[in-house]
């Protein structure tokens, strides 16, 4: 979906891919027709943005292949979807029963992880609608916080240098400028947007700046007018951010709350806990570790690294982080110039809902995403944004 802001730029909005578990090539056109064409058809649009996810065999069939890469792009046109944006973040087995740490693998001390990496924006020059000229690939914040020495850090700063190199390269030979952004996490070497500023600075380079994830941002309690005005301030570029909410817990003290907690946490993904103390943030790695024990105060709201639908905010006495969305979109693209012109509906743990909040098919998991991005669509007209046929 294209919208125009009152500068002049147009702004994409998205949805990933990532919350459907396809791996091959064959997983990824298969996807188009049975989960993305629908919510396009639900929305009413003839064109819907989608921000793909291509694991490392699908990208690799894809790079290995130029006549599958004509297939994809013509699969694409034909349905009515487009691809400005790509989720680099996970590498591989996403769709597996147990994801957790594993996402975090290749970081970026690993050479693979820059291969991966350059594969894929080569492979968005060439997905790019022909009417535009910018794409953006969200990636890993470096690396999970453990086993990272100085050693590793200086290995991620060489590789992400290269790929700036890289995508100066490609754009002198594609005519198309592709961006890359950090996805802070909690739990990273990169947790918070702070934390981006000092390695982004030393890489220099317009190529490579953040993705702002709200729910990210709201687990590790940021503000956002905050956030954003230090990005402004050291230069930091948002190539594109993730609209995605996390779940609040106002009371985690008292029992029905940590029931109702205990129902979101699940095996598949980690759900990293976060709460605030007059020390400073205090978290656990995964929901069911601060549910288990004392590890985390209970005297202040909990927020969990879990992404509730926008449009459905968890049960009382449960609450998701919409609010943080809200204020991070306005100071995003509510300005007199837009901050970033790629937005993705990130929302990829429909299946790790409990049991009873869970699409039982397509059709519902179809419904839920369309009315994700038709709340998306909503906040921004009401920013004044205007959407584009």
């Amino acid at each position: 979906m294209r919208f125009r802001h009152p500068d002049g730029p147009t702004v994409h909005l998205s949805y990933c891919t990532n919350v459907h578990p396809a791996e091959t090539l064959d997983g990824v056109i298969a996807q188009l027709r049975d989960h993305c064409e629908p919510v396009r058809k639900r929305l009413g649009r003839d064109r819907l943005g989608i921000g793909l996810w291509l694991a490392k065999d699908a990208a690799h069939a894809l790079v290995s292949d130029p006549a599958a890469l004509r297939g994809l792009r013509a699969e694409l046109d034909r349905r009515g979807l487009e691809v400005v944006t790509l989720n680099g973040f996970p590498y591989e087995g996403f769709g597996a029963e147990e994801v957790k740490y594993r996402v975090y693998k290749p970081d970026w001390a690993d050479a693979e992880r820059l291969a991966h990496t350059s594969d894929l924006a080569r492979l968005l020059a060439s997905l790019l609608p022909d009417d535009v000229t910018e794409g953006s690939i969200s990636t890993l914040p470096l690396a999970w916080r453990t086993r990272f020495g100085d050693t590793a850090a200086e290995a991620a700063h060489t590789a992400l240098v290269t790929l700036a190199e890289r995508l100066d390269a490609l754009e002198e030979l594609t005519g198309k400028s592709i961006r890359i952004g950090l996805e802070p996490e909690p739990g990273c070497i990169v947790e918070t947007t702070g934390d981006a500023i000092r390695p982004l600075a030393a890489i220099a380079s317009r190529r490579i700046g953040i993705c702002i994830d709200t729910c990210h941002l709201a687990t590790s309690f940021e503000d956002p007018q905050t956030a954003l005005a230090a990005l402004t301030a050291a230069g930091i570029t948002i190539p594109k951010a993730q609209l995605s909410a996390a779940l609040h817990a106002e009371e985690p003290h008292l029992p029905e709350v940590r029931a109702a907690l205990a129902a979101f946490a699940e095996p598949r993904f980690l759900h990293q806990t976060r709460t605030r103390t007059a020390a400073g943030l205090r978290g656990t790695d995964d929901l069911d570790e601060a549910l288990a024990g004392r590890t985390l105060p209970e005297a202040a709201p909990w927020r969990a690294h879990f992404h509730v639908p926008l449009h459905a905010r968890p049960a009382p006495p449960l609450t998701s982080t919409l609010p943080v969305l809200r204020d991070t979109l306005t100071r995003l693209v509510g300005g007199p110039v837009p901050l970033t012109r790629h937005l993705e509906v990130e929302t990829y743990t429909w299946q790790a809902l409990p049991p009873e909040l869970r699409p039982r098919n397509r059709t519902q998991l179809a419904d839920g995403i369309a009315a994700e991005l038709a709340l998306a669509r909503d906040l921004l007209t009401d920013l004044g944004l205007k959407e584009l046929p």
